[in-house]
C-alpha cells in the first residue's frame, strides 16, 4: 500500500514511545488515527488530546468503523505484541495491510533522506542531538525519536520543508534492517537481545547488514574498534569516531565545575569551544556522533556550536532531577552493562569523590539469564547497589533467574541490597544518599517523582 492510498491508520500499541512518534506523524497528515494499548499512560493521553482514538481493551468490537476500510486502513504494530492478540488476528484475517514500525520508517527513508543512529546503546541520546541541532539550523528536519526531547517535549518533529528525516535505527527484531539511510552512525556492536539473535555472530551479522543499505553517496559514520566489518555499497563513505580518536574526536576536554567544554575535530571543519546542554561525560562522544550526522546535512558551524549548548536532553536518559552539592537524583534508561558501565564511569568523571548509589530494575528475565555477571561487573563500579526484581516486560519468567543471579556477582567491598520495587522510595527515605541513579527501561523510573519530593523534604531544598 503506497502511502497516497491510506485513508485512516490502526496502532497496535499506540503507545509505544516509537510506535507514537508515528501516531503523531499521521495525526500531522490530517487522517484518522486509532488504535490500542495495554494500559493508559500519560503518553496515551496525550496522542488523545491530539486527536486519536485510544481504548485499553483487546475487544475487536471496539475497533471504530473509520478503521474498517481494508482497502484504505493502514494497521501498524509492534514486535512486542504477541500473536495470538485478538485485534491484530481479526486484522490479518480480514486481510488488512500490516507493517511494523520500522516498515513505516522505511518507506519514509525512501521518500527523505534518512540521518539514522544505530548501535546497542546511546541511539537516544545521539538521535535526539541530531535532530536538535538540524532543528535549529537553517536545514531543518523531520524526526522520529526513541525518547521524549526536553527541549520539545514530544518525541516527534515535523517540518514540511526540509528533505531529511532523524531516525533511530533498532536492532531488535532485526527492525533496522527495513531502512535504507542515507547517512548513519553506529554507536556500539555490544552483544544484546540474543533471545532473538541466539548468537553473538548473528548480531554482529545485522549490523553488517544494515551496513548494505547505506543509499549510494551517503556515509557511514562508525565508532572505531567495533567487532564487525561494515560492508557498505559503492560510493558510500566510511568515517571513524570516538572521544579521543579518529576522523571525528574530541580534544583539550575541560571537565569542572557542572561544565564540559571542548573543540571538536572533524574532516567536514573543526568547531572550538563546544559546550555540553547536558554535562557528562558520555555526551562528548555521542556529541561527536550527532554533529558528524549534522555536519554531513549541511548545519553550520555557530548553528551547531549554539544548539550543543542548548541541548536539555532526553527524559530518563542522564535526566537530572536534583542537582545540588548536598544530594543528585537521576534517572538513566541505561539497562544493558555496557550502557551501566558508561553511566557510572561518567558520573565518576563529573561527581568526583562523591558516594554513588544504583538502584537498579534488571530489563527482561532473558537478558538477566545472558549477562548476570556482566551487569554484576558494571554495577560494581558503583559505592553502593540496591536492586529490585525484575522487570518482565514481554516475557514469561524463566525457572532460577531472579535479580538475585546479580547480587551474588556483585564485587567484595561494594554495598548491596534486594528489595521490592514497592519499597524503593521508603528506601530513598529512610537511607542516607549522596548522588542517587535510578537505572533501568522498567517501571521503576514511576518512583521517580516520588523520590524527588521525598529528597526534596528531607534535605529542606
Amino acid at each position: 500500500m503506497e502511502f497516497s492510498d491510506i485513508k485512516s491508520v490502526y496502532f497496535v500499541g499506540a503507545g509505544g514511545i516509537g510506535m507514537s512518534a508515528l501516531v503523531r506523524y499521521f495525526l500531522a497528515k490530517g487522517l484518522p488515527v486509532g488504535g490500542y494499548d495495554r494500559t493508559p499512560t500519560p503518553l496515551t493521553a496525550e496522542l488523545i488530546c491530539e486527536g486519536a482514538q485510544i481504548h485499553y481493551e483487546d475487544n475487536p468490537e471496539k475497533i471504530d468503523r473509520v478503521f474498517r476500510d481494508r482497502d484504505h486502513t493502514l494497521v501498524v504494530y509492534t514486535p512486542a505484541i504477541p500473536a495470538d492478540h485478538k485485534e491484530l488476528t481479526c486484522f490479518r484475517e480480514g486481510g488488512f495491510e500490516l507493517q511494523k514500525r520500522a516498515q513505516v520508517l522505511g518507506t519514509l527513508t525512501r521518500s527523505l533522506r534518512g540521518l539514522c543512529v544505530a548501535g546497542t546503546h546511546g541511539k537516544t541520546t545521539t538521535s535526539t542531538m541530531v535532530a536538535h541541532l538540524l532543528h535549529q539550523s537553517h536545514v531543518g528536519c523531520n524526526a522520529f525519536l526513541g525518547g521524549i526531547s526536553k527541549n520539545y517535549n514530544t518525541n516527534y518533529l515535523y517540518n514540511g520543508g526540509s528533505d531529511y528525516v532523524v531516525i533511530e535505527a533498532d536492532e531488535f527484531d532485526r527492525s533496522f534492517h527495513w531502512l535504507r539511510p542515507w547517512a548513519t552512525v553506529i554507536t556500539a556492536t555490544d552483544p544484546d537481545h540474543l533471545d532473538i539473535y541466539g548468537t553473538v555472530d548473528a548480531y554482529l551479522e545485522s549490523f553488517r547488514k544494515y551496513t548494505t543499505l547505506i543509499q549510494p553517496g551517503g556515509a557511514l559514520v562508525i565508532h572505531t574498534g567495533l567487532a564487525m566489518n561494515p560492508d557498505v555499497a559503492p560510493g558510500v563513505t566510511i568515517y571513524t569516531y570516538s572521544r579521543n580518536e579518529g576522523d571525528f574526536h574530541a580534544e583539550n576536554v575541560k571537565i569542572g565545575g557542572g561544565e564540559i567544554v571542548f573543540d571538536y575535530v572533524s574532516p567536514l571543519g573543526n568547531i572550538s569551544g563546544v559546550r555540553l546542554g547536558v554535562p557528562v561525560s558520555v555526551n562528548i562522544e555521542n556529541g561527536v556522533a550527532a554533529m558528524a550526522l549534522a555536519q554531513l546535512a549541511g548545519a553550520e558551524e555557530n548553528e551547531i556550536r549554539k544548539a550543543m549548548a542548548s541541548f536539555a536532553g532526553v527524559v530518563r536518559r542522564f535526566d537530572f532531577k536534583i542537582k545540588t552539592d548536598r544530594v543528585v537524583l537521576l534517572s538513566d534508561y541505561a539497562h544493558h552493562p555496557e550502557e551501566i558501565r558508561n553511566s557510572v564511569l561518567s558520573l565518576r568523571e563529573v561527581f568526583a569523590g562523591r558516594r554513588i548509589t544504583g538502584m537498579f530494575q534488571p530489563h527482561l528475565y532473558t537478558r538477566t539469564r545472558d549477562f548476570y555477571r556482566e551487569f554484576a561487573e558494571s554495577l560494581s563500579l558503583l559505592d553502593e547497589v540496591v536492586l529490585t526484581e525484575i522487570y518482565p516486560a514481554r516475557e514469561q519468567p524463566i525457572e532460577g533467574v531472579t535479580s538475585r543471579l546479580i547480587y551474588d556477582q556483585v564485587a567484595p567491598g561494594v554495598e548491596k541490597r534486594l528489595i521490592s520495587k514497592q519499597d524503593a522510595v521508603e528506601y530513598v527515605e529512610t537511607h542516607d544518599t549522596d548522588v542517587l541513579v535510578v537505572l533501568g527501561a522498567g517501571d521503576l523510573d514511576d518512583m521517580v517523582p516520588r523520590m524527588t519530593e521525598v529528597l526534596k523534604a528531607k534535605y529542606n531544598l
